[in-house]
């Protein structure tokens, strides 16, 4: 409803409050008058843009989503100026701009059509609807509050040279009746201007963009193919120094195997004697020396077999392999020793080291010998923000809290405290990690990390 005892038009409501004293205007609130704006746009995110941009100005904005609903809020709320895209739904910004134009009461409304102006007979359409002006998308804050300003004081004004005969123009084949003044296409005129120049701005300063980006990457090509010049010679040196590497490892590794099955060959006779003395004697404190020499050449001959599994490791490509089918394989360890082993509920393949069988190995091995009362041992797995976690739990003693952090270390624990060592250090060469975290008294539980692409369903 329009305010009670006001005038019926937008023009009159200014002459009205121009005349006021300061307690009457109070009680007009002329800035709901004056500052209003409609904006119309179909668009929910250009409509709460433009209606933020307008609200941070301090203007009463009102929003309608379609030609019909402005015209009810037009008559109903009386807004200075109309800010309405072109097109849109049922009718478009050109037929709004004809409707409040032809009315005796909207005339003096400000319309402003907002467009992309792709076309010069967008503005000719325009200026035959009878715009007072135009904004252009993308918006420039400043040029849309000072067109905004601009219409604001021409609101509820007359155009000055009077109605107008109207101009036919014909342009691209079609004809258009223009019927506004020439201040008005004057306006309008150096607006596209306006536009024409900011574009042009625009275009060269991306054309400058463009030339030192330009510059920039034939620089960058120049030193992309001296940088490849100085790789291939790099590559055919490091070709070359690979190849004598590869010479020396595989001299070493002949020298090594060698070394080691003469060693192993020594010990399986020094075994044998050890164990002939044995039975020959009847003395114990020598029996008790026999025996401890005998341990002695057990452990000797354990970390002789380390030496070789350390030799064999990263020397091949990982593989995929099938974690439940080497879990199976190793349970006739634990089936000597009464243990039930559960396997994982999923088919999983795991990339690793071919070598990854031992780490299996070497879980269910420590559970045997220093588990203490494990009957029972299994495998879980579960997905995790870091990849999927793969669980060996038992129900023996478990690590103690000290020891925690040492049982991966080379040397420590109760037998040669090389396998955890080489679980770890297996593990590593795919970026596969292993943390103890059971409670003492309640068992060990070994928690195997695969990284995300370490891992897939079997049968892939």
């Amino acid at each position: 409803m329009r305010p009670s005892g006001l005038p019926q038009t937008p023009g009159d409501l200014m002459k009205t409050c121009n005349t006021l004293s300061p307690d009457e205007t109070t009680n007009v609130k002329p800035h709901t008058l004056f500052r209003r704006i409609l904006v119309v746009e179909d668009s929910r995110t250009q409509a709460e843009f433009l209606v933020h941009l307008l609200k941070e100005r301090g203007y009463d904005v009102l929003l309608a989503h379609h030609g019909r609903e402005a015209l009810e809020t037009i008559h109903r709320e009386w807004p200075a100026v109309v800010l309405t895209d072109i097109i849109m739904p049922e009718m478009d910004g050109y037929d709004l701009c004809r409707e409040i134009k032809a009315g005796t009461d909207t005339a003096g409304i400000q319309v402003i059509l907002v467009t992309q102006l792709f076309d010069a007979e967008d503005v000719l359409r325009g200026l035959e609807a009878g715009a007072d002006n135009f904004i252009i998308k993308p918006y420039d804050p400043g040029q849309v509050y000072s067109h905004i300003e601009a219409a604001f004081r021409s609101a509820g004004t007359k155009d000055p040279e009077g109605p107008q005969p109207g101009l036919a123009y014909l342009f691209s084949g079609r004809s258009h009746r223009i019927t506004s003044g020439r201040s008005r296409i004057l306006d309008i005129l150096l607006t596209t201007y306006e536009c024409a120049v900011r574009k042009n701005a625009e275009l060269q300063e991306a054309q400058e963009t463009q030339s030192e980006l330009n510059e920039e990457l034939t620089a960058a090509v120049d030193e992309l193919h001296t940088a490849n010049r100085n790789l291939s010679d790099e590559n055919t040196e490091r070709a070359r120094m690979e190849k004598a590497l590869a010479d020396a490892n595989s001299k070493l590794n002949l020298l090594t195997s060698i070394t080691r099955h003469d060693i192993l060959n020594q010990l399986t006779a020094l075994g044998a004697y050890l164990s002939l003395a044995g039975e020959h004697t009847k003395d114990p404190i020598v029996a008790g020396y026999l025996a401890q020499c005998e341990k002695i050449a057990g452990s000797v001959n354990e970390h002789v077999e380390f030496m070789k599994d350390y030799q064999d490791l990263g020397i091949h490509a990982p593989v995929w392999q099938d974690l439940n089918a080497i879990v199976r394989k190793s349970m006739g360890t634990c089936a000597r020793g009464g243990i039930t082993v559960h396997p994982l509920q999923e088919n999983v393949e795991i990339l690793a080291d071919p070598l990854f069988e031992k780490v299996i190995h070497n879980l269910l091995d420590n559970a045997i010998r220093h588990g203490e009362r494990v009957t029972d041992i299994s495998f879980t797995a579960r997905k995790t923000s870091a990849g999927l976690c793969i669980i060996c739990k038992d129900n023996g003693v478990g690590v103690a809290r000290e020891d925690k952090g040492h049982i991966f270390k080379k040397g420590f624990g109760k037998h040669t405290g090389l396998g955890l060592f080489l679980s770890r250090e297996l593990l590593g060469i795919t970026e596969i990690t292993i943390t103890e975290t059971g409670i003492y008294g309640q068992g060990a539980r070994f928690e195997i990390l695969v990284p995300e692409g370490g891992y897939r369903q079997s049968g892939r």
